[in-house]
Formats: structure tokens, sequence, C-alpha cells
């Protein structure tokens, strides 16, 4: 039987060994022994419905004596992550993830690296550049080790604006219709940056990889992290090798976030940066590049960052049956005003975001003031005029507003391929709560 404890009571979690979304691995770390430290590094299990469940399980109690304070390293693994700005809005601390907030997401063009919406899933590792090697390996043994500096002077630097947004951006919005499973993302988990680094492709081809490999079956191009929870497993993830080896999508080995080094809570020395596909594939703290004919193994990868049919829940959900998600779908969100505000009588400015996956440009945002009964089109901002659609759009409306008014201001975007957001987060909904692009709604009143 296993049995863990948390805190003074002790459960026997044999039956959920199998159930557990980490994989039965994860959970038989803490087998004979307390789960507090293998909970301290995975957030969703501070939620309430986690202890719930634990307890389903219980068998006991501990003796006082059992119940004394272990001993042995009790370090904190995230003691090293880095400062943060103040400006950010934190969904968990620990592994850190947090959003900028909606009124400062939409300032520039660029987001500064300090207000970057920061993902990590695991303590941020602290890496010695001077000593930094990277693996990259093909197929049949060929491959390099490149120091950054081997990186940066080798290859060509290429620089592309690219978005980067979360699978599980505006999740808090899905969660209003039924709980999901995950952080509680408003819509700031997306930000844009200027990234600079070596062609994955250039990197790839130097390694011995022929532009004509993989063609006899899809190949993919595995990524892992130089982060790891506590059994030494990395974060990794992976992309079709079609795209890894297109000159046109604009794979980077990225060192550079906005003409700085990457920031430790961006991926320094070195991340992986996808274009047009969810953050979850552009691997930070990069340690290995490795082609390989199967997709990457990591739990990320195979039993996460899924979508599935409203009507299954986690009784019934089968991974396996699912594609990971690539590109993503068309989106928007307003960000100013914010949700209750009171505008002032005369003329109201709305203001937001709109990007699509795959570099499908937005070619129009349509907002409305009533619900969605009328529509106005809204002005797009300026884009970088090179390459394809990676970056988003900010765009503006202003209109006249009476006052007295309530307004139920909607937002939605079209891309080059006419896709177009649904109106409503219902028939989208799934428990993991990713791809939330419904309508997003905004209600405010005008002052009298």
């Amino acid at each position: 039987r296993v049995w863990v404890t948390y805190g003074t009571e002790v459960f026997d979690v044999t039956d959920f060994v199998e159930l557990h979304p980490g994989g039965p691995d994860k959970i038989l770390l803490a087998a004979g022994g307390a789960l507090e430290p293998f909970w301290a590094l995975y957030a969703v299990h501070s939620q309430p419905h986690v202890l719930e469940l634990l307890r389903d399980y219980k068998v006991g109690e501990l003796s006082p004596e059992d119940a004394a304070k272990p001993t042995g390293d009790t370090e904190d693994p995230f003691a090293g992550d880095p400062p943060r700005h103040p400006a950010l809005r934190v969904n968990s601390l620990k592994p850190f993830n947090a959003e900028p907030p909606p009124e400062l997401l939409t300032q520039s063009f660029l987001t500064p690296n300090e207000l970057f919406f920061t993902r990590n899933h695991l303590p941020v590792p602290s890496v010695e550049p001077g000593s930094y090697r990277l693996r990259v390996e093909g197929p049949g043994g060929r491959g390099l080790s490149l120091s950054l500096a081997e990186l940066r002077q080798r290859f060509p630097k290429h620089e592309v604006t690219a978005t980067l947004q979360c699978a599980g951006n505006r999740r808090s919005e899905m969660s209003r219709v039924r709980p999901v499973k995950g952080l509680a993302w408003d819509i700031g988990a997306i930000s844009t940056a200027r990234w600079g680094g070596a062609r994955l492709r250039d990197v790839l081809l130097a390694a011995g990889l022929g532009d004509k490999t993989g063609e006899d079956g899809e190949w993919h191009v595995c990524f892992e992290g130089l982060d790891v929870d506590a059994s030494g497993t990395p974060y990794g993830a992976s992309i079709p090798l079609k795209r890894a080896l297109s000159a046109d999508a604009e794979v980077l080995l990225a060192y550079e976030m906005n003409g700085q080094e990457l920031p430790r809570d961006h991926g320094f020395p070195v991340r992986v940066l996808v274009p047009g596909v969810v953050g979850a594939r552009s691997v930070k703290w990069l340690r290995s590049v490795v082609v390989s004919p199967s997709e990457s193994p990591s739990h990320w990868q195979q039993n996460d960052y899924k979508g599935f049919c409203p009507s299954v829940d986690w009784d019934s959900v089968d991974f396996s049956s699912a594609p990971a998600i690539q590109e993503l779908p068309v989106q928007s969100a307003i960000t100013e005003p914010r949700p209750g505000a009171a505008v002032p009588a005369g003329e109201i400015t709305v203001k937001g975001y709109a990007w699509s996956g795959g570099g499908r440009e937005v070619v129009r945002v349509d907002v409305s003031l009533d619900g969605g009964r009328s529509w106005r089109v809204a002005e797009l901002g300026p884009r970088p005029a090179r390459g394809r659609g990676w970056a988003w759009a900010l765009w503006e409306l202003r209109a006249p507003v009476a006052a007295g008014t309530r307004l139920d201001i909607v937002c939605k975007a079209v891309d080059s391929s006419y896709n177009v957001q649904p109106d409503s987060v219902a028939p989208i909904w799934n428990l993991r709560g990713v791809l939330s692009n419904a309508w997003h709604r905004v209600p405010v009143t005008v002052t009298r």
C-alpha cells in the first residue's frame, strides 16, 4: 500500500496513484513520507478541492512522537528566484506566475521585460553563463555542444517581433461557467517582445540535420529546460520538425529580449521562441534540443495543454486522444475601461489587443457597446511591416456615449483566414480552461 502524510494526518493513496494528473511517478516520490515538500513545487496543490480530494483517502493520524517536525533538508526550492516588478498581479508565488495589469498591458506595442507575463512551472534555475552548454542532437547520434559564446558567434543573429500567449489566458472566464483546473489568469497572460537569437534551423543544419530529414514521417524537435522538479525531471515540450526547419517559421534559440539579455524569469541564458505557437512550447533555460520520431514524452506535452469537449470531465478524460496545442486561435480583449468602471459622458475610448496564432494577421476588430446588437470597427495601431503576423495588434475605438446609460462593451477579432471568436464561453469550456477566446465583455456605467 502507498501511504503518505499531510500535517498530522495519514492517507492511503494506493487507489489514486494511477489517477494522479502528474503521473504515478510523481506521487510515488512522497510514498512513506510527507506530501508538503512536493506540493510546494506545484501551485495547483494549494487549491481547496485538492485537499478535499485527499481527505477521501484518510486512514488515520500520526502519533504525537511521529508528528514532530521532520529533520533534514527543508530548504525552499524557490529561494533563489529573482525579484519581480511590484505591478505584476500574482496568480501563484511558488512557482511564480503573474501578469501585468490590463491598463499597463497595452501602454506600448512592446511589453517592457519587467512587465512581460511570467509563466513558470518549476523553480527558476541559476545558470552560470560561462559554464552553460546547449546539447543539440540529431538522428544517428550527430550533434553539437554549444557554449553561449559559440551560439552567439557561430550563427547569424536573427530578430523577430512576436507575441507569446499562455494556453490558459482568460481562464478565469471559463471558471465562471464551471470549475476548471489551472491558474486563474485574467486577460494578461499575453505579451509581446522583440526577440534576438540564432535560428533553430541554422543550428539544426550545423548539427548535421539535412533539409529532407523526416520526410518519411512526422518528426519532432524536443526541448528540455534546466528547470527541474523534486525528482530531477525537467520541463519539456516539442514542435513538429517541419516548423523547426522552415525559414518562414522563424523559430529562434533566443538570447535577447527587447535588446537586452534574457531576464532570468524569461529563460536566461537561452530559450526557445516559437512564433505563432502556444507559449508552453517556447521552453526556457534551454539545455537540450533533440530531433526525434516522437513527440516529447514530457508530462506537459502528453498530459497537459490539450483541449477537450465540454462534456469531458476528470473521470472520462483521455489525454492521449487529443493533440497537443500548437497554434492558438484568434483572440482579443479589452484593456480599457476596466469592468465596473464609471466613465464620463461625452466620448468613450475603448482600448485592447488582438492576436491570432500561426502568423495569421489580425485584419479587423469589431467593438459593440450594447452587448453585440450593433457594431463598430476599431482602429488598428501600427505593426511591424515585414514578415508574418507574429505580433499582436493594439486597437482603439472612440464613440459618443450618453449620460446615465449602462454599456456592455464587447470585442471580437477577425484574422487573415477570417477566423472569428465565438460569442460565448460555455460551448468552448474544457476541464483545463485552455483556449479561452470567447468575445470579451466589459460592463461600464456612464455617469451623469
